[in-house]
């Protein structure tokens, strides 16, 4: 099924009425439904109509791979689907070359394909790790997610400054503690202003 952003604000006329705000008489939220509607299309779930091979799209055949790389610090947001509230963070990905290489922009559009969706954090690292790996033939591939997580920052300060940490390895990267600790290297610093 995919989205339907008249369904989204039909859906969120409902929750304003149930909330006591009637979006057809209250000025503040009479184009409420619409806004968020056109949000949630752009930002949590564009990812559905990506496609991670066409987005990995031909890759460049190297005449000498290096022997990892690594794009740090890559910002995304996402939506959680158990609470419905958004998490934000940096991707980190590595992969092993086994003959093509991905331009860096494409590697940050593979981060939105699998972030601007309703989903797990844990999820989005694996699918990334595993979309790269496989889209590039590569001899392995990692991602780690960095995120501040709403659900556990709002519901008090106890938890305000708290940040997730998921990985993901994939192919000979899941073998490799060497490389695993390059990737986490070029993380430390990048996630802590999420």
């Amino acid at each position: 099924m995919s989205p339907d952003a008249n369904a989204i604000a039909t859906a969120i006329a409902a929750l304003l009425r149930a909330a006591g705000h009637d979006p057809s008489s209250a000025a503040d939220v009479r184009q409420t439904p619409e806004r968020v509607a056109k949000l949630w299309m752009e930002e949590f779930l564009a990812g559905y109509a990506m496609d991670p091979a066409k987005i990995l799209g031909e890759p460049v055949v190297g005449e000498a791979d290096p022997d990892v790389v690594v794009v740090s610090g890559l910002r995304f947001h996402s939506m959680c689907p158990h609470h419905l509230v958004p998490f934000r963070g940096v991707a980190h990905l590595a992969y092993l070359p086994a003959g093509k290489l991905a331009g860096f922009g494409r590697l940050a559009d593979l981060v939105e394909c699998f972030t601007k969706r309703l989903t797990l954090q844990e999820r989005a690292t694996s699918a990334i790790a595993d979309a790269l790996w496989r889209g590039l033939g590569a001899h392995g591939a990692g991602c780690v997610l960095e995120a501040e997580q709403l659900c556990l920052a709002l519901p008090g300060e106890r938890h305000d400054s708290s940040c997730v940490v998921t990985s993901a390895f994939v192919g000979d990267m899941a073998e490799r503690p060497d490389l695993k600790a390059r990737l986490f290297a070029a993380c430390r610093g990048t996630g802590k202003d999420l």
